[in-house]
């Protein structure tokens, strides 16, 4: 394939559009809420009751729905789940969950948040801001502050939990936002343990291309010269202009993981309606704020226990070991799982590590 029509494969797989051109909840009362049908509003934000995810209600876990705000006062929507048998009494360990970039919180962080309850953790996968049931306005934008700041607002509705022991408090995020998982952990203390897994640097990925294929500065100056035409353009159109999600119908050239992006978002294994990825993707300028705001800066600074889990077939790969090579200190593990990847980490429950990251997470929290 031509590197043209590559890098046009590349972006429709939506990992982002740069590469080319909702009640609040602070404790564990229960919040006043009004049901209509298999949807409710809660703080004004307008919820489904139904389970629509892409994964199986577990019985060993109760589900509730739960609405929380950051700092910029975006109410964000999350899954919670509790552990059935868990002791009332007691204080227990707390994980917030996130990602795919451009999935929502009923596809992969539900699943991983789902299995963490299971195991005895309090956890809550959440749709970050401006997608999915949470909100925020433009739609389908991202920015490396927000998007890392909202996992600090998970772990300020977890810290105002009764039943959360607060020095107990972890993050986990999936490719985009393991990437932010581990910015998060470099400036919030609070956080005990971090797991990034099949982990995305999307400001690397955003000013460099795939594989550091375009890391110089006349692609970088076509790139946001695209962009910045098409925010002119947003101004005063109706919608801003999306970059569209997972290339469909896939061509037969197209890259493996591409074909594996297609495989989970585009099909029944992991399709969703509100799913970016699973639709019409990131709006086009929207990765104009990482193209010079590298988000893994001060990622050598963290002093709390952080893992990279990371298949090493993934196209990714490269990603998550040069994350690792900088991170500092003992309490630090990489995990290479053989023979899986990028999407395999998604959902493939007999590929996820979850053994590894349970005995971390109880290692780390408590």
């Amino acid at each position: 394939m031509r590197k043209v029509g590559l890098q046009k494969s590349l972006l429709a797989a939506a990992v982002f559009a740069g590469t080319a051109a909702l009640a609040g909840c602070n404790s564990n009362a229960a919040t006043t809420a009004t049901t209509e049908g298999q949807r409710m509003q809660i703080d004004g934000m307008n919820v489904t009751t139904a389970w629509d995810k892409t994964f199986a209600q577990s019985d060993k876990v109760e589900h509730q729905k739960v609405v929380f705000h950051n700092r910029y006062g975006i109410k964000l929507v999350g899954d919670l789940y509790l552990p059935k048998d868990r002791d009332p009494n007691a204080k227990l360990a707390a994980i917030a969950v996130s990602g795919p970039f451009g999935a929502v919180k009923e596809q992969s962080s539900g699943l991983y948040a789902q299995h963490l309850a299971e195991n005895g953790f309090i956890t809550i996968a959440f749709d970050p801001s401006f997608t999915g049931e949470s909100g925020g306005v433009a739609r389908y934008v991202a920015s490396p502050d927000i998007s890392t700041e909202d996992f600090s607002a998970a772990v300020d509705y977890l810290l105002n939990r009764t039943d959360v022991d607060p020095e107990a408090v972890g993050i986990l995020g999936i490719c985009g936002w393991g990437g932010f998982a581990i910015n998060a952990a470099a400036y919030d203390t609070r956080i005990k343990a971090t797991v990034a897994s099949t982990m995305y640097d999307i400001s690397r990925n955003v000013a460099n291309g795939y594989f550091d294929a375009d890391n110089n500065e006349q692609s970088r100056f076509e790139r946001k010269s695209a962009m910045n035409q098409q925010r002119t353009l947003d101004y005063n159109a109706p919608e801003p202009k999306l970059a569209g999600g997972v290339v469909d119908p896939l061509p037969a050239d197209a890259p493996q993981f591409v074909k594996d992006y297609y495989d989970y978002y585009k099909t029944e294994r992991g399709y969703h309606p509100r799913s970016l990825n699973s639709n019409n993707g990131w709006t086009v300028a929207s990765a104009l704020s990482f193209m010079n705001a590298p988000i893994l800066a001060y990622s050598d600074e963290i002093r709390s226990a952080v893992m990279v889990v990371h298949g090493d077939k993934a196209h990714s790969f490269y990603m998550g070991k040069d994350a690792f090579a900088k991170l500092k200190g003992d309490n630090k593990e990489f995990v290479a799982v053989p023979g899986a990847n990028h999407t395999d980490l998604y959902d493939q429950m007999d590929k996820i590590p979850f053994d590894k990251i349970i005995a971390f997470f109880h290692q780390n929290l408590k």
